[in-house]
């Protein structure tokens, strides 16, 4: 049955990949406006679960509700309720910034009048008014970051899927990543994220975490720190990863 505090609903998900079985038997909710880490190491099926909640790939079989949509039969209707930013940014390298921003607000459908005051205010906020005629390929990795998740979110989405999106960048850049995460939180809108660094669980209002396509943990950090007699996430994972 339905339960509205639900953003997502997934039971008893399945994806195969001839004999390899990629996830298996996944059930988990994920409730409005929560920061929910989906963690594991890579190849524990992550980015395949993150593919079939946006709509992005079919499961083999299980029950699928994204923003109230069947993933089966409203592929088309979960995809304009979400935003997705993967893991290898979805920028246009050789657009500028303005550019890709007004690109991505036309796929969105997005009216002119309602793009160029939003493209105002996200190059105010995020203090790149400088830049907004720089290509996107001659920024710094963080600024790339920043400007992929402003435009992943761009048309309000009800959920925003971010895939690894802090890899490769500095600690600091990191955190200052995290900061609009927060804010995207507080703004109603449900963040669901993967990444394989384990301090980042810390952020997050519940964590999962997966290994060989199966989820071996689901709660909130503090809960799981003490089912598993842990300091921290990065025990914890450890002692999961260990159980194999």
């Amino acid at each position: 049955m339905e339960n509205h505090e639900n953003i997502i609903e997934v039971r008893n998900l399945v994806k195969k990949f001839g004999s390899f079985i990629a996830n298996d038997n996944l059930t988990f909710n994920v409730k409005r406006g929560e920061i929910f880490g989906f963690l594991g190491a890579n190849g524990a099926g992550k980015t395949t679960a993150i593919k079939i909640l946006s709509g992005l790939s079919f499961p083999t079989s299980g029950e699928v509700k994204v923003a109230g949509f069947d993933v089966y039969k409203e592929r088309e209707k979960v995809k304009k309720n979400i935003g997705y930013m993967s893991q290898k940014f979805s920028l246009y390298e050789d657009l500028t910034v303005r550019e890709n921003i007004r690109f991505y607000g036309g796929i969105y459908g997005l009216s002119n009048k309602y793009i160029k005051e939003k493209t105002e205010s996200l190059l105010e906020r995020l203090k790149m008014n400088d830049i907004q005629n720089s290509l996107i390929s001659s920024l710094p990795l963080g600024w790339k970051q920043k400007i992929a998740f402003s435009v992943a979110i761009f048309h309000n989405p009800k959920i925003v899927f971010l895939d690894e999106p802090t890899g490769g960048v500095d600690p600091v850049t990191r955190r200052d990543f995290w900061e609009m995460i927060y804010e995207t939180s507080d703004s109603g809108i449900t963040v669901f994220v993967t990444t394989h660094y384990m301090d980042e669980a810390e952020y997050c209002d519940r964590v999962s975490i997966m290994d060989q396509g199966r989820i071996e943990g689901l709660d909130t950090p503090e809960e799981l720190k003490k089912q598993f007699e842990a300091k921290n996430m990065d025990e914890v994972f450890i002692k999961i990863a260990r159980k194999q």
